[in-house]
C-alpha cells in the first residue's frame, strides 16, 4: 500500500446528536447534506454531508453502551476516524497484516455507502482509527 494511490475519502466524527451538529454543519457552514442512515448493526447513526471532493460523516451513538457511546464517554465528541479509499481492499489488508499492523476487520464489510469497508487497530496508527474503503466496489 502506497500513499500516493490513497485519497482521502472522508472524516468520520462523533457527536452526542446530529441535529443538534447540523445546526452548525449544514445551516451555518452551508454543508450539502447528502444523506442520514441509521446502521443498526454498528449501533450508530450516519450524516453524510458534503465539502467538494470529500465527506464529513457525523457519528451518533443510537445505543448506550455502544463502541461509539463508549468512545465518546472517554474522548469526547470530535475527530473519530480518517477513511481512505484504495482498490483491491482484501489485497491491501492482506499487505497491511503481513507488515505486522492490527486490524479491528480482517475481513471487509459493507459501510453506509455501499462500499466495502474495514478499519485498521487505532494503537497502531498513533492513536487515529483508519477506515478503509475500495472505491470501485458498490453493493
Amino acid at each position: 500500500m502506497s500513499v500516493g494511490s490513497m485519497k482521502l475519502d472522508h472524516i468520520g466524527i462523533a457527536v452526542r446528536s446530529i441535529d443538534e451538529c447540523l445546526k452548525i454543519w449544514q445551516d451555518i457552514l452551508g454543508l450539502q447534506l447528502n444523506m442520514v442512515k441509521n446502521i443498526p448493526q454498528q449501533k450508530v447513526k450516519v450524516a453524510v454531508l458534503d465539502l467538494k471532493n470529500i465527506k464529513i460523516e457525523l457519528l451518533e451513538a443510537t445505543e448506550e453502551e455502544s463502541t461509539l457511546d463508549k468512545f465518546i464517554e472517554k474522548r469526547g465528541e470530535g475527530l473519530h476516524h480518517l477513511c481512505f479509499e484504495v482498490k483491491e481492499i482484501e489485497s491491501v489488508l492482506s499487505d497491511i497484516k503481513e507488515q505486522g499492523v492490527r486490524l479491528i476487520d480482517n475481513v471487509p464489510r459493507i459501510g453506509v455507502s455501499g462500499r466495502k469497508i474495514a478499519f485498521i487497530h487505532p494503537k497502531d496508527m498513533g492513536g487515529v482509527l483508519i477506515e478503509l474503503s475500495e472505491k470501485d466496489y458498490k453493493n
